[in-house]
């Protein structure tokens, strides 16, 4: 549902919901929808799904659907590893439907999609949650009168696979009308089935990579815009599986190549004004705009942890890759890991906001979205500044000019992001230790997965995995 504040199942609340449930039970079996699919990301950021016939919704959306905790310390490959907090088979959770999300998939008829919110058996809301959490920190964000607004931009490979090879299913050049002739039937047929599941798909354009395209769509709450980043995704796989083809938000596709990101755009409003337009600073921020900027800026050696999240990631956070591997800002500089983009005169007021491009698909989308509004909140609280601005490539830029204006290199590795996120006190209090500590466990488990990995090998391994 669209709370902000903590939601307790109790008996009134069970009844409120089953009742509803039944509504929406009803109006999908009109639609010949005759299975939901129940679906959260874990902190491997891979879609788990338990599905249900469409008859059970009104008892699920009342009490749930169970599931163990463990998937908290899934890793990307299946095995499981532990925490201070999560681990172990123990202990069961309920896994409970937004019913204002669920959503008939126009890709997979007689299907419906929605996410879900996981409680305890007890009816509270579970602290290894990552849409809670969301929920949480917009929530955070609305006591100082602030909104956001949320896009997530996907990227995707797609082609098929051979015997571990990745075969293109274009190949016309990057950007090129080529590609869009080339599957023509195939880009029509994922914007349409995105729009008829009610996301507004702004753009949609063959990108640099073989294979490789791009779907933007329009904004939205911080939650619902997490919500559509997975639905878009898993609309996209359905497309391209009916075509014959297999789709990869892998951050590499292709050892050494070009890779997908999943880049964040952000606005933040109080009282109807754009906080990054129409100020008397920089660009016309205003002060509380730049400061949650300032503080996004200044997170991000951690935040990449948590937006860049696999061994995979650090073979696409490259300079000169348009990635964002540096740590510093730029108005329309998409080379910067945070970009601030103004819009085009007259519409700057509706438009600018900030982008992350540092971050990619293998993310959780809802910690994406809590932990940037958790720093940016934080360099709010500490009345933050932006470092000078960056213009071009920092690449081309000397140590000493980099060290002017704040910038470095990000992390090369997910070691050294992982070691900058532990030493994080304003994600650790936001996401609470029981979250925080398994999603480490998650990241140190995958470190060891793949200690002795060739770039080719994580590559091979992860391709299909997002």
């Amino acid at each position: 549902m669209t709370e902000s504040g903590p939601v307790v199942l109790d008996a009134s609340e069970r009844v409120r919901r089953s009742h509803l449930g039944s509504e929406v039970a009803l109006r999908l079996a009109d639609a010949e929808v005759a299975m939901i699919a129940l679906c959260w990301v874990d902190n491997a950021g891979i879609t788990r799904v338990k599905a249900i016939p469409t008859g059970r919704l009104e008892r699920a959306a009342g009490w749930g659907i169970g599931m163990s905790p463990v998937f908290d310390v899934f890793v990307v490959d299946d095995s499981i590893t532990t925490s201070k907090h999560i681990g172990g088979p123990g202990g069961d959770l309920r896994l409970v439907p937004d019913l204002d999300r669920v959503t008939p998939l126009a890709a997979q008829p007689g299907w419906a999609w929605a996410p879900v919110d996981r409680f305890t058996q007890e009816g509270t809301g579970y602290v290894g949650c990552s849409r809670t959490f969301a929920r949480q920190m917009v929530s955070r964000a609305s006591k100082q009168g602030l909104i956001a607004q949320v896009s997530f931009e996907v990227e995707w490979a797609v082609g098929t696979d051979d015997n571990g090879t990745f075969v293109p299913a274009c190949a016309g050049p990057a950007y090129g009308m080529t590609r869009v002739i080339e599957l023509s039937d195939y880009g029509r047929e994922v914007v349409e089935a995105i729009e008829q599941q009610g996301i507004v798909a702004e753009q949609f354009h063959p990108e640099y990579a073989d294979g490789q395209m791009e779907i933007s769509v329009s904004p939205r709450d911080p939650v619902g815009a997490a919500d559509d980043s997975v639905l878009v995704r898993q609309t996209i796989r359905a497309v391209s599986q009916r075509h014959g083809f297999q789709a990869s938000f892998a951050p590499s596709v292709v050892a050494g190549g070009v890779g997908n990101g999943g880049h964040v755009h952000l606005s933040l409003w109080r009282d109807g004004q754009n906080l990054l337009a129409g100020g008397p600073g920089r660009y016309g921020m205003t002060a509380d705009g730049e400061a949650f900027a300032g503080g996004v800026l200044s997170a991000l050696p951690a935040l990449v942890a948590v937006g860049a999240p696999s061994v995979a990631s650090y073979l696409r956070l490259v300079p000169s890759h348009w990635a964002g591997a540096y740590q510093c800002w730029g108005r329309e500089n998409r080379e910067a890991a945070l970009r601030l983009v103004t819009g085009s005169s007259g519409e700057q007021d509706v438009r600018a906001n900030l982008e992350v491009k540092c971050f990619d698909l293998s993310a959780n989308p809802y910690l994406v979205i809590g932990s940037l509004i958790a720093t940016g909140l934080a360099g709010i609280s500490e009345g933050a500044t932006l470092p000078g601005e960056i213009t071009g490539d920092p690449v081309s830029l000397s140590e000493a000019e980099l060290a002017e204006r704040g910038t470095r290199r990000l992390a090369q590795s997910l070691g050294e992001s992982v070691s900058a996120l532990e030493a994080s006190d304003v994600l650790r209090e936001a996401m609470g230790d029981p979250m925080f500590e398994a999603f480490l466990a998650v990241r140190r488990a995958e470190i060891e997965l793949f200690a002795d990995a060739s770039p080719a090998d994580v590559v091979a391994r992860t391709r299909w995995r997002w």
